[in-house]
């Protein structure tokens, strides 16, 4: 590999890695990586890091590998950005001190970022207000909940002054070539992405998941249409007359529709979405099970609980006790 000239100053930028426990593994490798693969191909060090937990133990991923050396929050060298990783209940970590220190970080204007779950804690410490921000499609649904008012976009990542947010997995490659291009440029952040076999560097407003046409493997465009409509519609589920209108078609043409493409009619699809994503909230938010069956639109938590154990085997109660 032909190594390129970086006109750059010499001073190490660190950066922090807070990792909450039972952070998301690949996350967390997808955005270090590529620093060290830039040190060893800029023969210097351009990054230094350090990892940071709240309590100064040794940090936990949810498949139970450790990361060592690690120091207590407030006891880290000068940072230039912090990046919170978190993985699968970012809503259930409550620690004062963790939210106190990094509204301090944010006062003293020390760039912040988040991966995966991690912007959920950002939120939570109040430093994302009015910054434009995304987080994990899965943590999308219970973040929007508990923050209404955050401007809350679902993409790969998004840079907005100071913040920087990344829905995790690979995607923190995709982030990190960005973050390497803003200091190194593009030529030299390609030799790294190409060093980690990442040659396809996606767009900060790409996609998370994939499209409707290949999880559901359906083409007809106004089906397309109507599983996204409803999809975006949880809360307030729309009537069947209102989607048959929006896509042109009659209700009993739409009804036709899904039962031929998805074998289910219209109705009783949109209330497998909806318990589908009450089974995520129960999984993985600190809601009530009151707030959940609103969240998903039920009319009451005793129609939701007699829906869901109907569907799933067990009321949710019984399914968040199990997880």
């Amino acid at each position: 590999m032909n190594s390129t000239k970086l006109n750059i100053d010499h001073k190490v930028q660190t950066i922090g890695f807070l990792l909450i426990p039972g952070f998301a593994l690949m996350s967390y490798a997808s955005a270090i990586e590529p620093l060290r693969a830039a040190n060893q191909l800029a023969k210097q060090n351009l990054f230094d890091w350090v990892h940071i937990t709240p309590d100064g133990q040794l940090a936990t991923a949810t498949c139970g590998a450790t990361i060592p050396n690690t120091v207590k929050i407030g006891n880290q060298p000068k940072l230039d950005i912090l990046f919170v990783c978190a993985g699968g209940d970012p809503a259930s970590f409550e620690d004062i001190a963790t939210f106190a220190w990094l509204r301090k970080l944010a006062k003293h204007g020390i760039r912040l970022g988040g991966i995966s779950g991690g912007p959920f804690i950002l939120a939570h410490a109040g430093v994302m207000n009015g910054r434009h921000m995304t987080i994990h499609w899965e943590h999308a649904p219970i973040l929007a909940e508990a923050y209404p008012d955050l401007l809350l976009t679902r993409s790969l990542y998004i840079f907005d002054r100071d913040r920087v947010t990344c829905a995790g997995g690979i995607a923190s490659l995709d982030m990190m070539h960005a973050l390497i291009t803003e200091r190194c440029g593009t030529d030299f952040a390609t030799q790294v992405s190409d060093w980690l076999l990442h040659n396809e560097i996606r767009p900060a407003s790409g996609p998370q998941r994939s499209s409707l046409t290949e999880r559901y493997g359906v083409h007809r465009r106004e089906l397309i249409t109507a599983l996204e409509l409803m999809e975006h519609n949880i809360s307030e589920p729309l009537d069947r007359r209102s989607v048959a209108a929006h896509v042109n078609l009659s209700t009993r043409q739409l009804d036709r529709l899904f039962s031929q493409q998805l074998g289910k009619g219209f109705s009783v699809h949109y209330k497998s979405i909806r318990l589908q994503r009450a089974h995520d909230l129960l999984r993985s938010s600190p809601l009530t099970i009151t707030e959940i069956a609103f969240a998903c639109g039920f009319s009451s938590a005793s129609h939701f609980s007699r829906t869901y154990q109907s569907t799933f085997g067990q009321n949710p109660s019984s399914a968040r006790f199990k997880q």
